[in-house]
């Protein structure tokens, strides 16, 4: 199983910032996934939410603001005083980081509330000028996006999220076209998801932060997850130690009763 960090090492540091990025740069893990909205001036930035406000100090849309008003607000105060003075990241500057790695690189096109025209061609030609084609997965809930992206660029790799769960899963995905389904944990686990893993489809996972859920995802043939915690869930994953022998419970009963009598 393949985990990548959800939009950094967000659980540890702020989401989507630098200091993120360079957290999950460091380890030993699959990927890293980012979200990417467009602003006023038709510049890539790095963020989740349509507005600012929840993870700046800055209120507004992305849509409605240049790249230069955008860099003025601070996106790391929020999460700790440590993370103070943290600035929203461009595309380049996410790519630029990680192009020194091996990690694949999944970008979600947040264009599923606001259309971004041009986004899909902005991103694809950034891709391919920095030589990353082979290590790119672009994911989105706008499913024209993802076919639109198909169409511009078919060797790229794409996938399509849901929040829902689908009846058949495999025709939609074959008929964006889109070559992995990217899912939440509960919807995983339906019969449905189970025929398009047994078809070859690699399904991958949102938001997987606990040992118990990876490991369910993981008999069941999922190829990777999303977690906030990418550092504990590798150490989970790849724990080979043996584990300390424990006393069975019937002895402790035992002794339990021994003692009170």
């Amino acid at each position: 199983m393949d985990i990548y960090a959800h939009r950094g090492s967000s659980g540890t540091h702020p989401e989507n910032t630098f200091a993120a990025f360079k957290e999950a740069a460091r380890l030993p893990i699959f990927g890293v996934e980012f979200d990417v909205h467009m602003t006023r001036d038709g510049e890539l930035v790095i963020i989740h939410d349509e507005k600012i406000n929840r993870t700046s100090n800055g209120k507004g849309f992305v849509k409605d603001m240049t790249l230069n008003e955008l860099k003025k607000y601070d996106f790391g105060a929020w999460f700790s005083k440590e993370c103070k003075g943290e600035v929203i990241p461009t595309l380049f500057e996410v790519l630029e980081l990680f192009s020194e790695t091996s990690l694949q690189l999944n970008i979600e096109l947040k264009s599923d509330v606001f259309p971004y025209p041009g986004m899909a061609e902005k991103v694809l030609d950034l891709v391919g000028a920095m030589k990353l084609d082979s290590r790119v997965v672009i994911s989105s809930f706008n499913h024209e996006m993802i076919r639109t992206v198909k169409q511009l660029a078919p060797h790229i790799q794409t996938a399509a999220l849901f929040m829902e769960v689908l009846v058949d899963p495999l025709q939609y995905i074959r008929a964006i076209p889109t070559d992995a389904l990217h899912i939440t944990k509960h919807a995983a686990l339906r019969s449905s998801a189970k025929k398009v893993i047994e078809e070859g489809v690699p399904v991958q996972v949102f938001t997987v932060n606990k040992a118990s859920q990876m490991k369910a995802l993981k008999e069941i043939g999922v190829r990777a997850i999303f977690t906030d915690y990418p550092e504990k869930m590798s150490n989970h994953l790849n724990n080979t130690s043996i584990p300390k022998q424990s006393v069975p419970i019937i002895s402790v009963f035992k002794n339990i009763i021994g003692k009170n009598k």
